[in-house]
């Protein structure tokens, strides 16, 4: 959460006279997915902690909060990288972060339901 607070500042302060409006506009969708999904690590890592019995809601609270680190690893960064190189194919990794993430908050509403 403080590296995606600090890539925001970065983003606001920064390269606000340095990028396109479109470019800010791609760097600043990472940021505020970054910040969602990093809550949703807090989320996940609160139901670890949380997990009575066999084990298995605790498994997959860690799976979920290792694909949503995945996805902001792969959609928020890709989505920097886009935006600070310009180099567009770094936008084909980005539906693969969020993947992650939809399995992740699929993963995550099973474990609630155990």
């Amino acid at each position: 959460m403080a590296f995606g607070v600090a890539l925001g500042a970065f983003g606001a302060h920064g390269l606000r006279n340095r990028l396109t409006p479109d470019l800010l506009a791609v760097y600043e969708t990472g940021v505020r997915y970054h910040l969602v999904h990093g809550l949703a690590l807090f989320i996940a890592a609160w139901l670890i902690g949380d997990t009575p019995g066999d084990g298995r809601a605790s498994r997959a609270a860690r799976l979920a909060g290792l694909l949503f680190a995945v996805g902001i690893l792969l959609f928020s960064g890709s989505l920097y990288l886009l935006a600070l190189t310009g180099v567009r194919t770094f936008g084909a990794i980005t539906p693969l972060g969020g993947v992650a993430w939809i399995a992740a908050w699929t993963i995550l509403a099973l474990r609630v339901r155990w």
